[in-house]
């Protein structure tokens, strides 16, 4: 190189270090044992989720509008519930008396493990306070006590006289059968045990469910309290929190949460945007915080691709 006196100047280290550069490996390549990066996000398409499966669906039809192994058969924890509530829901929808039929809370319902309604064995309660109970604390023990209740109603499931708690889980598969939902079996009513099915027919279950009308302010309801009759006569007050944090914003109606170690962070999810109504399942997220944030992402995501503004308008059909 030369200088302002045309002189050629040395700079000795030069050499050095351009050989260093020369020898380091291409910045592409990762080195041995390290795998390769994934592709870079696309900026088209749903929200990224940890999810293992999601759906989102029509709300009135259940029909299945977006979704990632949807169809996949995954253990599915409490949402079991909402066909332990819809069983229950139908018997009353021929005769509403069972609603105030009372049930006397078994030493079997006390000991169920996990969320609980806080129930002793002897309480006295209606059916239509319990299902306060089972439906927004997720109470494992609520659906123990409903499933001996109604469980010989469904004799034609099993012989008579027997166990009437496997006889109400016989009649949650004949349900999932008729319904057509093929990734679906039941071994209990609260989702303790191996409970199956898939997001979509989670979603095809819940639209059905939801055209019930006291389904619909079940799991809608924040938070409620009963006097419940102790076994020696007593009352005392119990409160029920809805485990469904949706229900702290507007437009979203509930449904069903559920956590175990074999199925993760689940949820089903009722949201209306005026008269569009969409359904969203998200199972095994990764924490219980992130399958509420994970379904908004995919509601707001879907409302954006059914025409809705940022404002809550619409222009679908313009």
């Amino acid at each position: 190189m030369r200088g302002e006196t045309g002189r050629r100047r040395e700079f000795p280290m030069t050499g050095v270090i351009l050989a260093g550069l020369i020898g380091l490996p291409a910045l592409a390549q990762p080195p041995a044992g390290v795998a390769s990066k994934a592709p870079p996000d696309r900026l088209d398409g749903p929200p990224l989720v940890t999810a293992k499966a999601w759906a989102v669906a029509d709300g009135k039809t259940g029909q299945l509008l977006w979704g990632v192994n949807e169809s996949e058969s995954r253990p599915i924890a409490s949402t079991t519930k909402i066909m332990t509530a819809w069983l229950v829901l139908r018997l009353a929808e021929s005769d509403s008396k069972v609603l105030d039929e009372t049930i006397i809370y078994s030493e079997r319902a006390a000991a169920t493990r996990g969320s609980s309604a806080k129930l002793q064995t002897g309480d006295r309660l209606p059916v239509r306070e319990l299902l306060f109970g089972l439906l927004l604390p997720s109470g494992n023990d609520a659906a123990v006590s409903l499933a001996e209740h109604f469980g010989g109603r469904f004799a034609a499931n099993g012989p008579a006289g027997g166990d009437p708690l496997p006889l109400f889980v016989a009649e949650m598969n004949a349900r999932a059968k008729a319904l057509g939902l093929t990734a679906t079996s039941y071994v209990d009513p609260n989702g303790l045990g191996n409970n199956r099915s898939s997001a979509r027919d989670l979603a095809v279950l819940t639209s059905h469910a939801l055209q019930n009308e006291r389904f619909r302010k079940y799991v809608g309801t924040r938070r409620h309290e009963y006097a419940v009759t102790a076994a020696s006569g007593e009352k005392r007050t119990v409160t029920w929190a809805n485990t469904n944090k949706l229900l702290d914003v507007e437009g979203y109606e509930g449904v069903k949460t559920g956590t175990t170690t074999p199925a993760g962070n689940c949820l089903v999810a009722s949201g209306r945007r005026g008269t569009d109504h969409l359904l969203v399942v998200v199972l095994g997220a990764s924490s219980t915080d992130g399958k509420f944030v994970e379904a908004r992402n995919l509601f707001r995501w879907a409302w954006r691709q059914r025409g809705h503004t940022t404002d809550g308008a619409s222009t679908r059909g313009q």
